[in-house]
């Protein structure tokens, strides 16, 4: 391994670890619950742009559907739980392995698909779902499922006096998130997810299994924005087809990573850390005029960020690290 990326990856590592502390303090400090529930979407976004970045960042498949996975595993969860009383915790597994056997079963022949066919193809299999799910009796249909809370429990996962339980799986979401990228981006599968990213055709005259390569990334990001969506789902205690399948989950997915700086490591952290924020305190503030203000601010942000850093935020480290070198 080259010596300046291995002592890149134990930077990284130890950044990691330091921002996680830091993270996990912010409670003691933080204790207006507005804020803490800025913090907890924060958190999950982040988990789930890292997800998606391995996918659509790493191996280059731009997916906007992965709301359909958020949604199986919301659904899984909370159908094992109000209909025959399996714990949170064992449906948060099980949405996570269907929502991966899932991804593979439409793997199979999406990923014969490239460029905007493929894109196209995950948004109409996501709205496909969503039509399911809202016509589907047994699931609640187009009502929802509603959870039973009955108190604090951490062997339920349902909480009624702090958020900060939720804060704190939020967190080790995002870190479960953030270092299985971490580990996969020096493994054999990251090498190859490049490769087929850059050149697909070169990468399989290599050696490369290049459809073998896109299952694989397919099936790990499945899973963990599956459990970011059981997560979601307790989180709210009620869920219906448009809240958590709804198309603006796959886009608030897609966002921070491409902001930040898609197929790098820090880019959707980076990304959530500035979006999520600004989405909620947009909406909060000069969302209630119903005049679509907050939208319009909001989005002219994320144009005018995305203009003048088109690599994304993590661009601007690089920049001021070759600056540095060169002086």
């Amino acid at each position: 391994m080259d010596k300046n990326f291995a002592a890149r990856r134990r930077r990284d590592l130890i950044i990691a670890a330091v921002l996680a502390v830091m993270a996990a303090l912010a409670p003691l400090f933080v204790k207006d619950v507005y804020v803490q529930n800025i913090l907890i979407l924060t958190l999950m976004y982040a988990a789930l742009s890292q997800s998606w970045n391995i996918l659509s960042g790493y191996c280059g498949q731009i997916s906007l559907g992965h709301a359909l996975y958020f949604g199986i595993g919301a659904y899984t969860t909370e159908l094992l739980f109000t209909k025959f009383g399996v714990l949170p915790w064992f449906g948060m597994i099980s949405g996570g392995v269907i929502a991966a056997l899932i991804a593979m079963v439409l793997g199979y022949p999406f990923f014969r698909l490239r460029g905007h066919y493929f894109v196209i193809a995950t948004i109409v299999i996501a709205e496909i779902g969503l039509l399911l799910f809202q016509n589907w009796d047994w699931a609640g249909a187009a009502l929802g499922i509603t959870i039973p809370v009955r108190g604090d429990s951490w062997l339920k996962f349902q909480f009624l006096r702090s958020k900060l339980p939720y804060f704190y799986f939020a967190l080790a979401l995002c870190c479960l998130a953030w270092f299985v990228t971490w580990w996969l981006e020096d493994s054999k599968w990251g090498f190859w997810w490049r490769a087929v990213k850059d050149n697909p055709d070169a990468a399989e005259s290599l050696g490369v299994v290049v459809f073998n390569s896109k299952m694989g990334a397919a099936a790990v990001s499945a899973f963990l924005v599956a459990i970011g969506g059981a997560f979601y789902a307790q989180y709210l205690a009620y869920i219906d087809p448009e809240s958590v399948m709804g198309f603006q989950f796959s886009l608030l997915m897609a966002l921070p990573a491409v902001l930040g700086g898609i197929g790098t490591l820090w880019g959707a952290v980076l990304g959530a850390a500035i979006l999520i924020p600004m989405t909620e305190l947009t909406r909060s503030y000069i969302g209630g005029s119903g005049r679509g203000v907050d939208l319009i601010v909001y989005g002219t942000l994320i144009v005018l960020i995305s203009l003048a850093l088109p690599q994304g935020l993590v661009s601007l480290f690089s920049r001021a690290k070759a600056k540095g070198a060169t002086r």
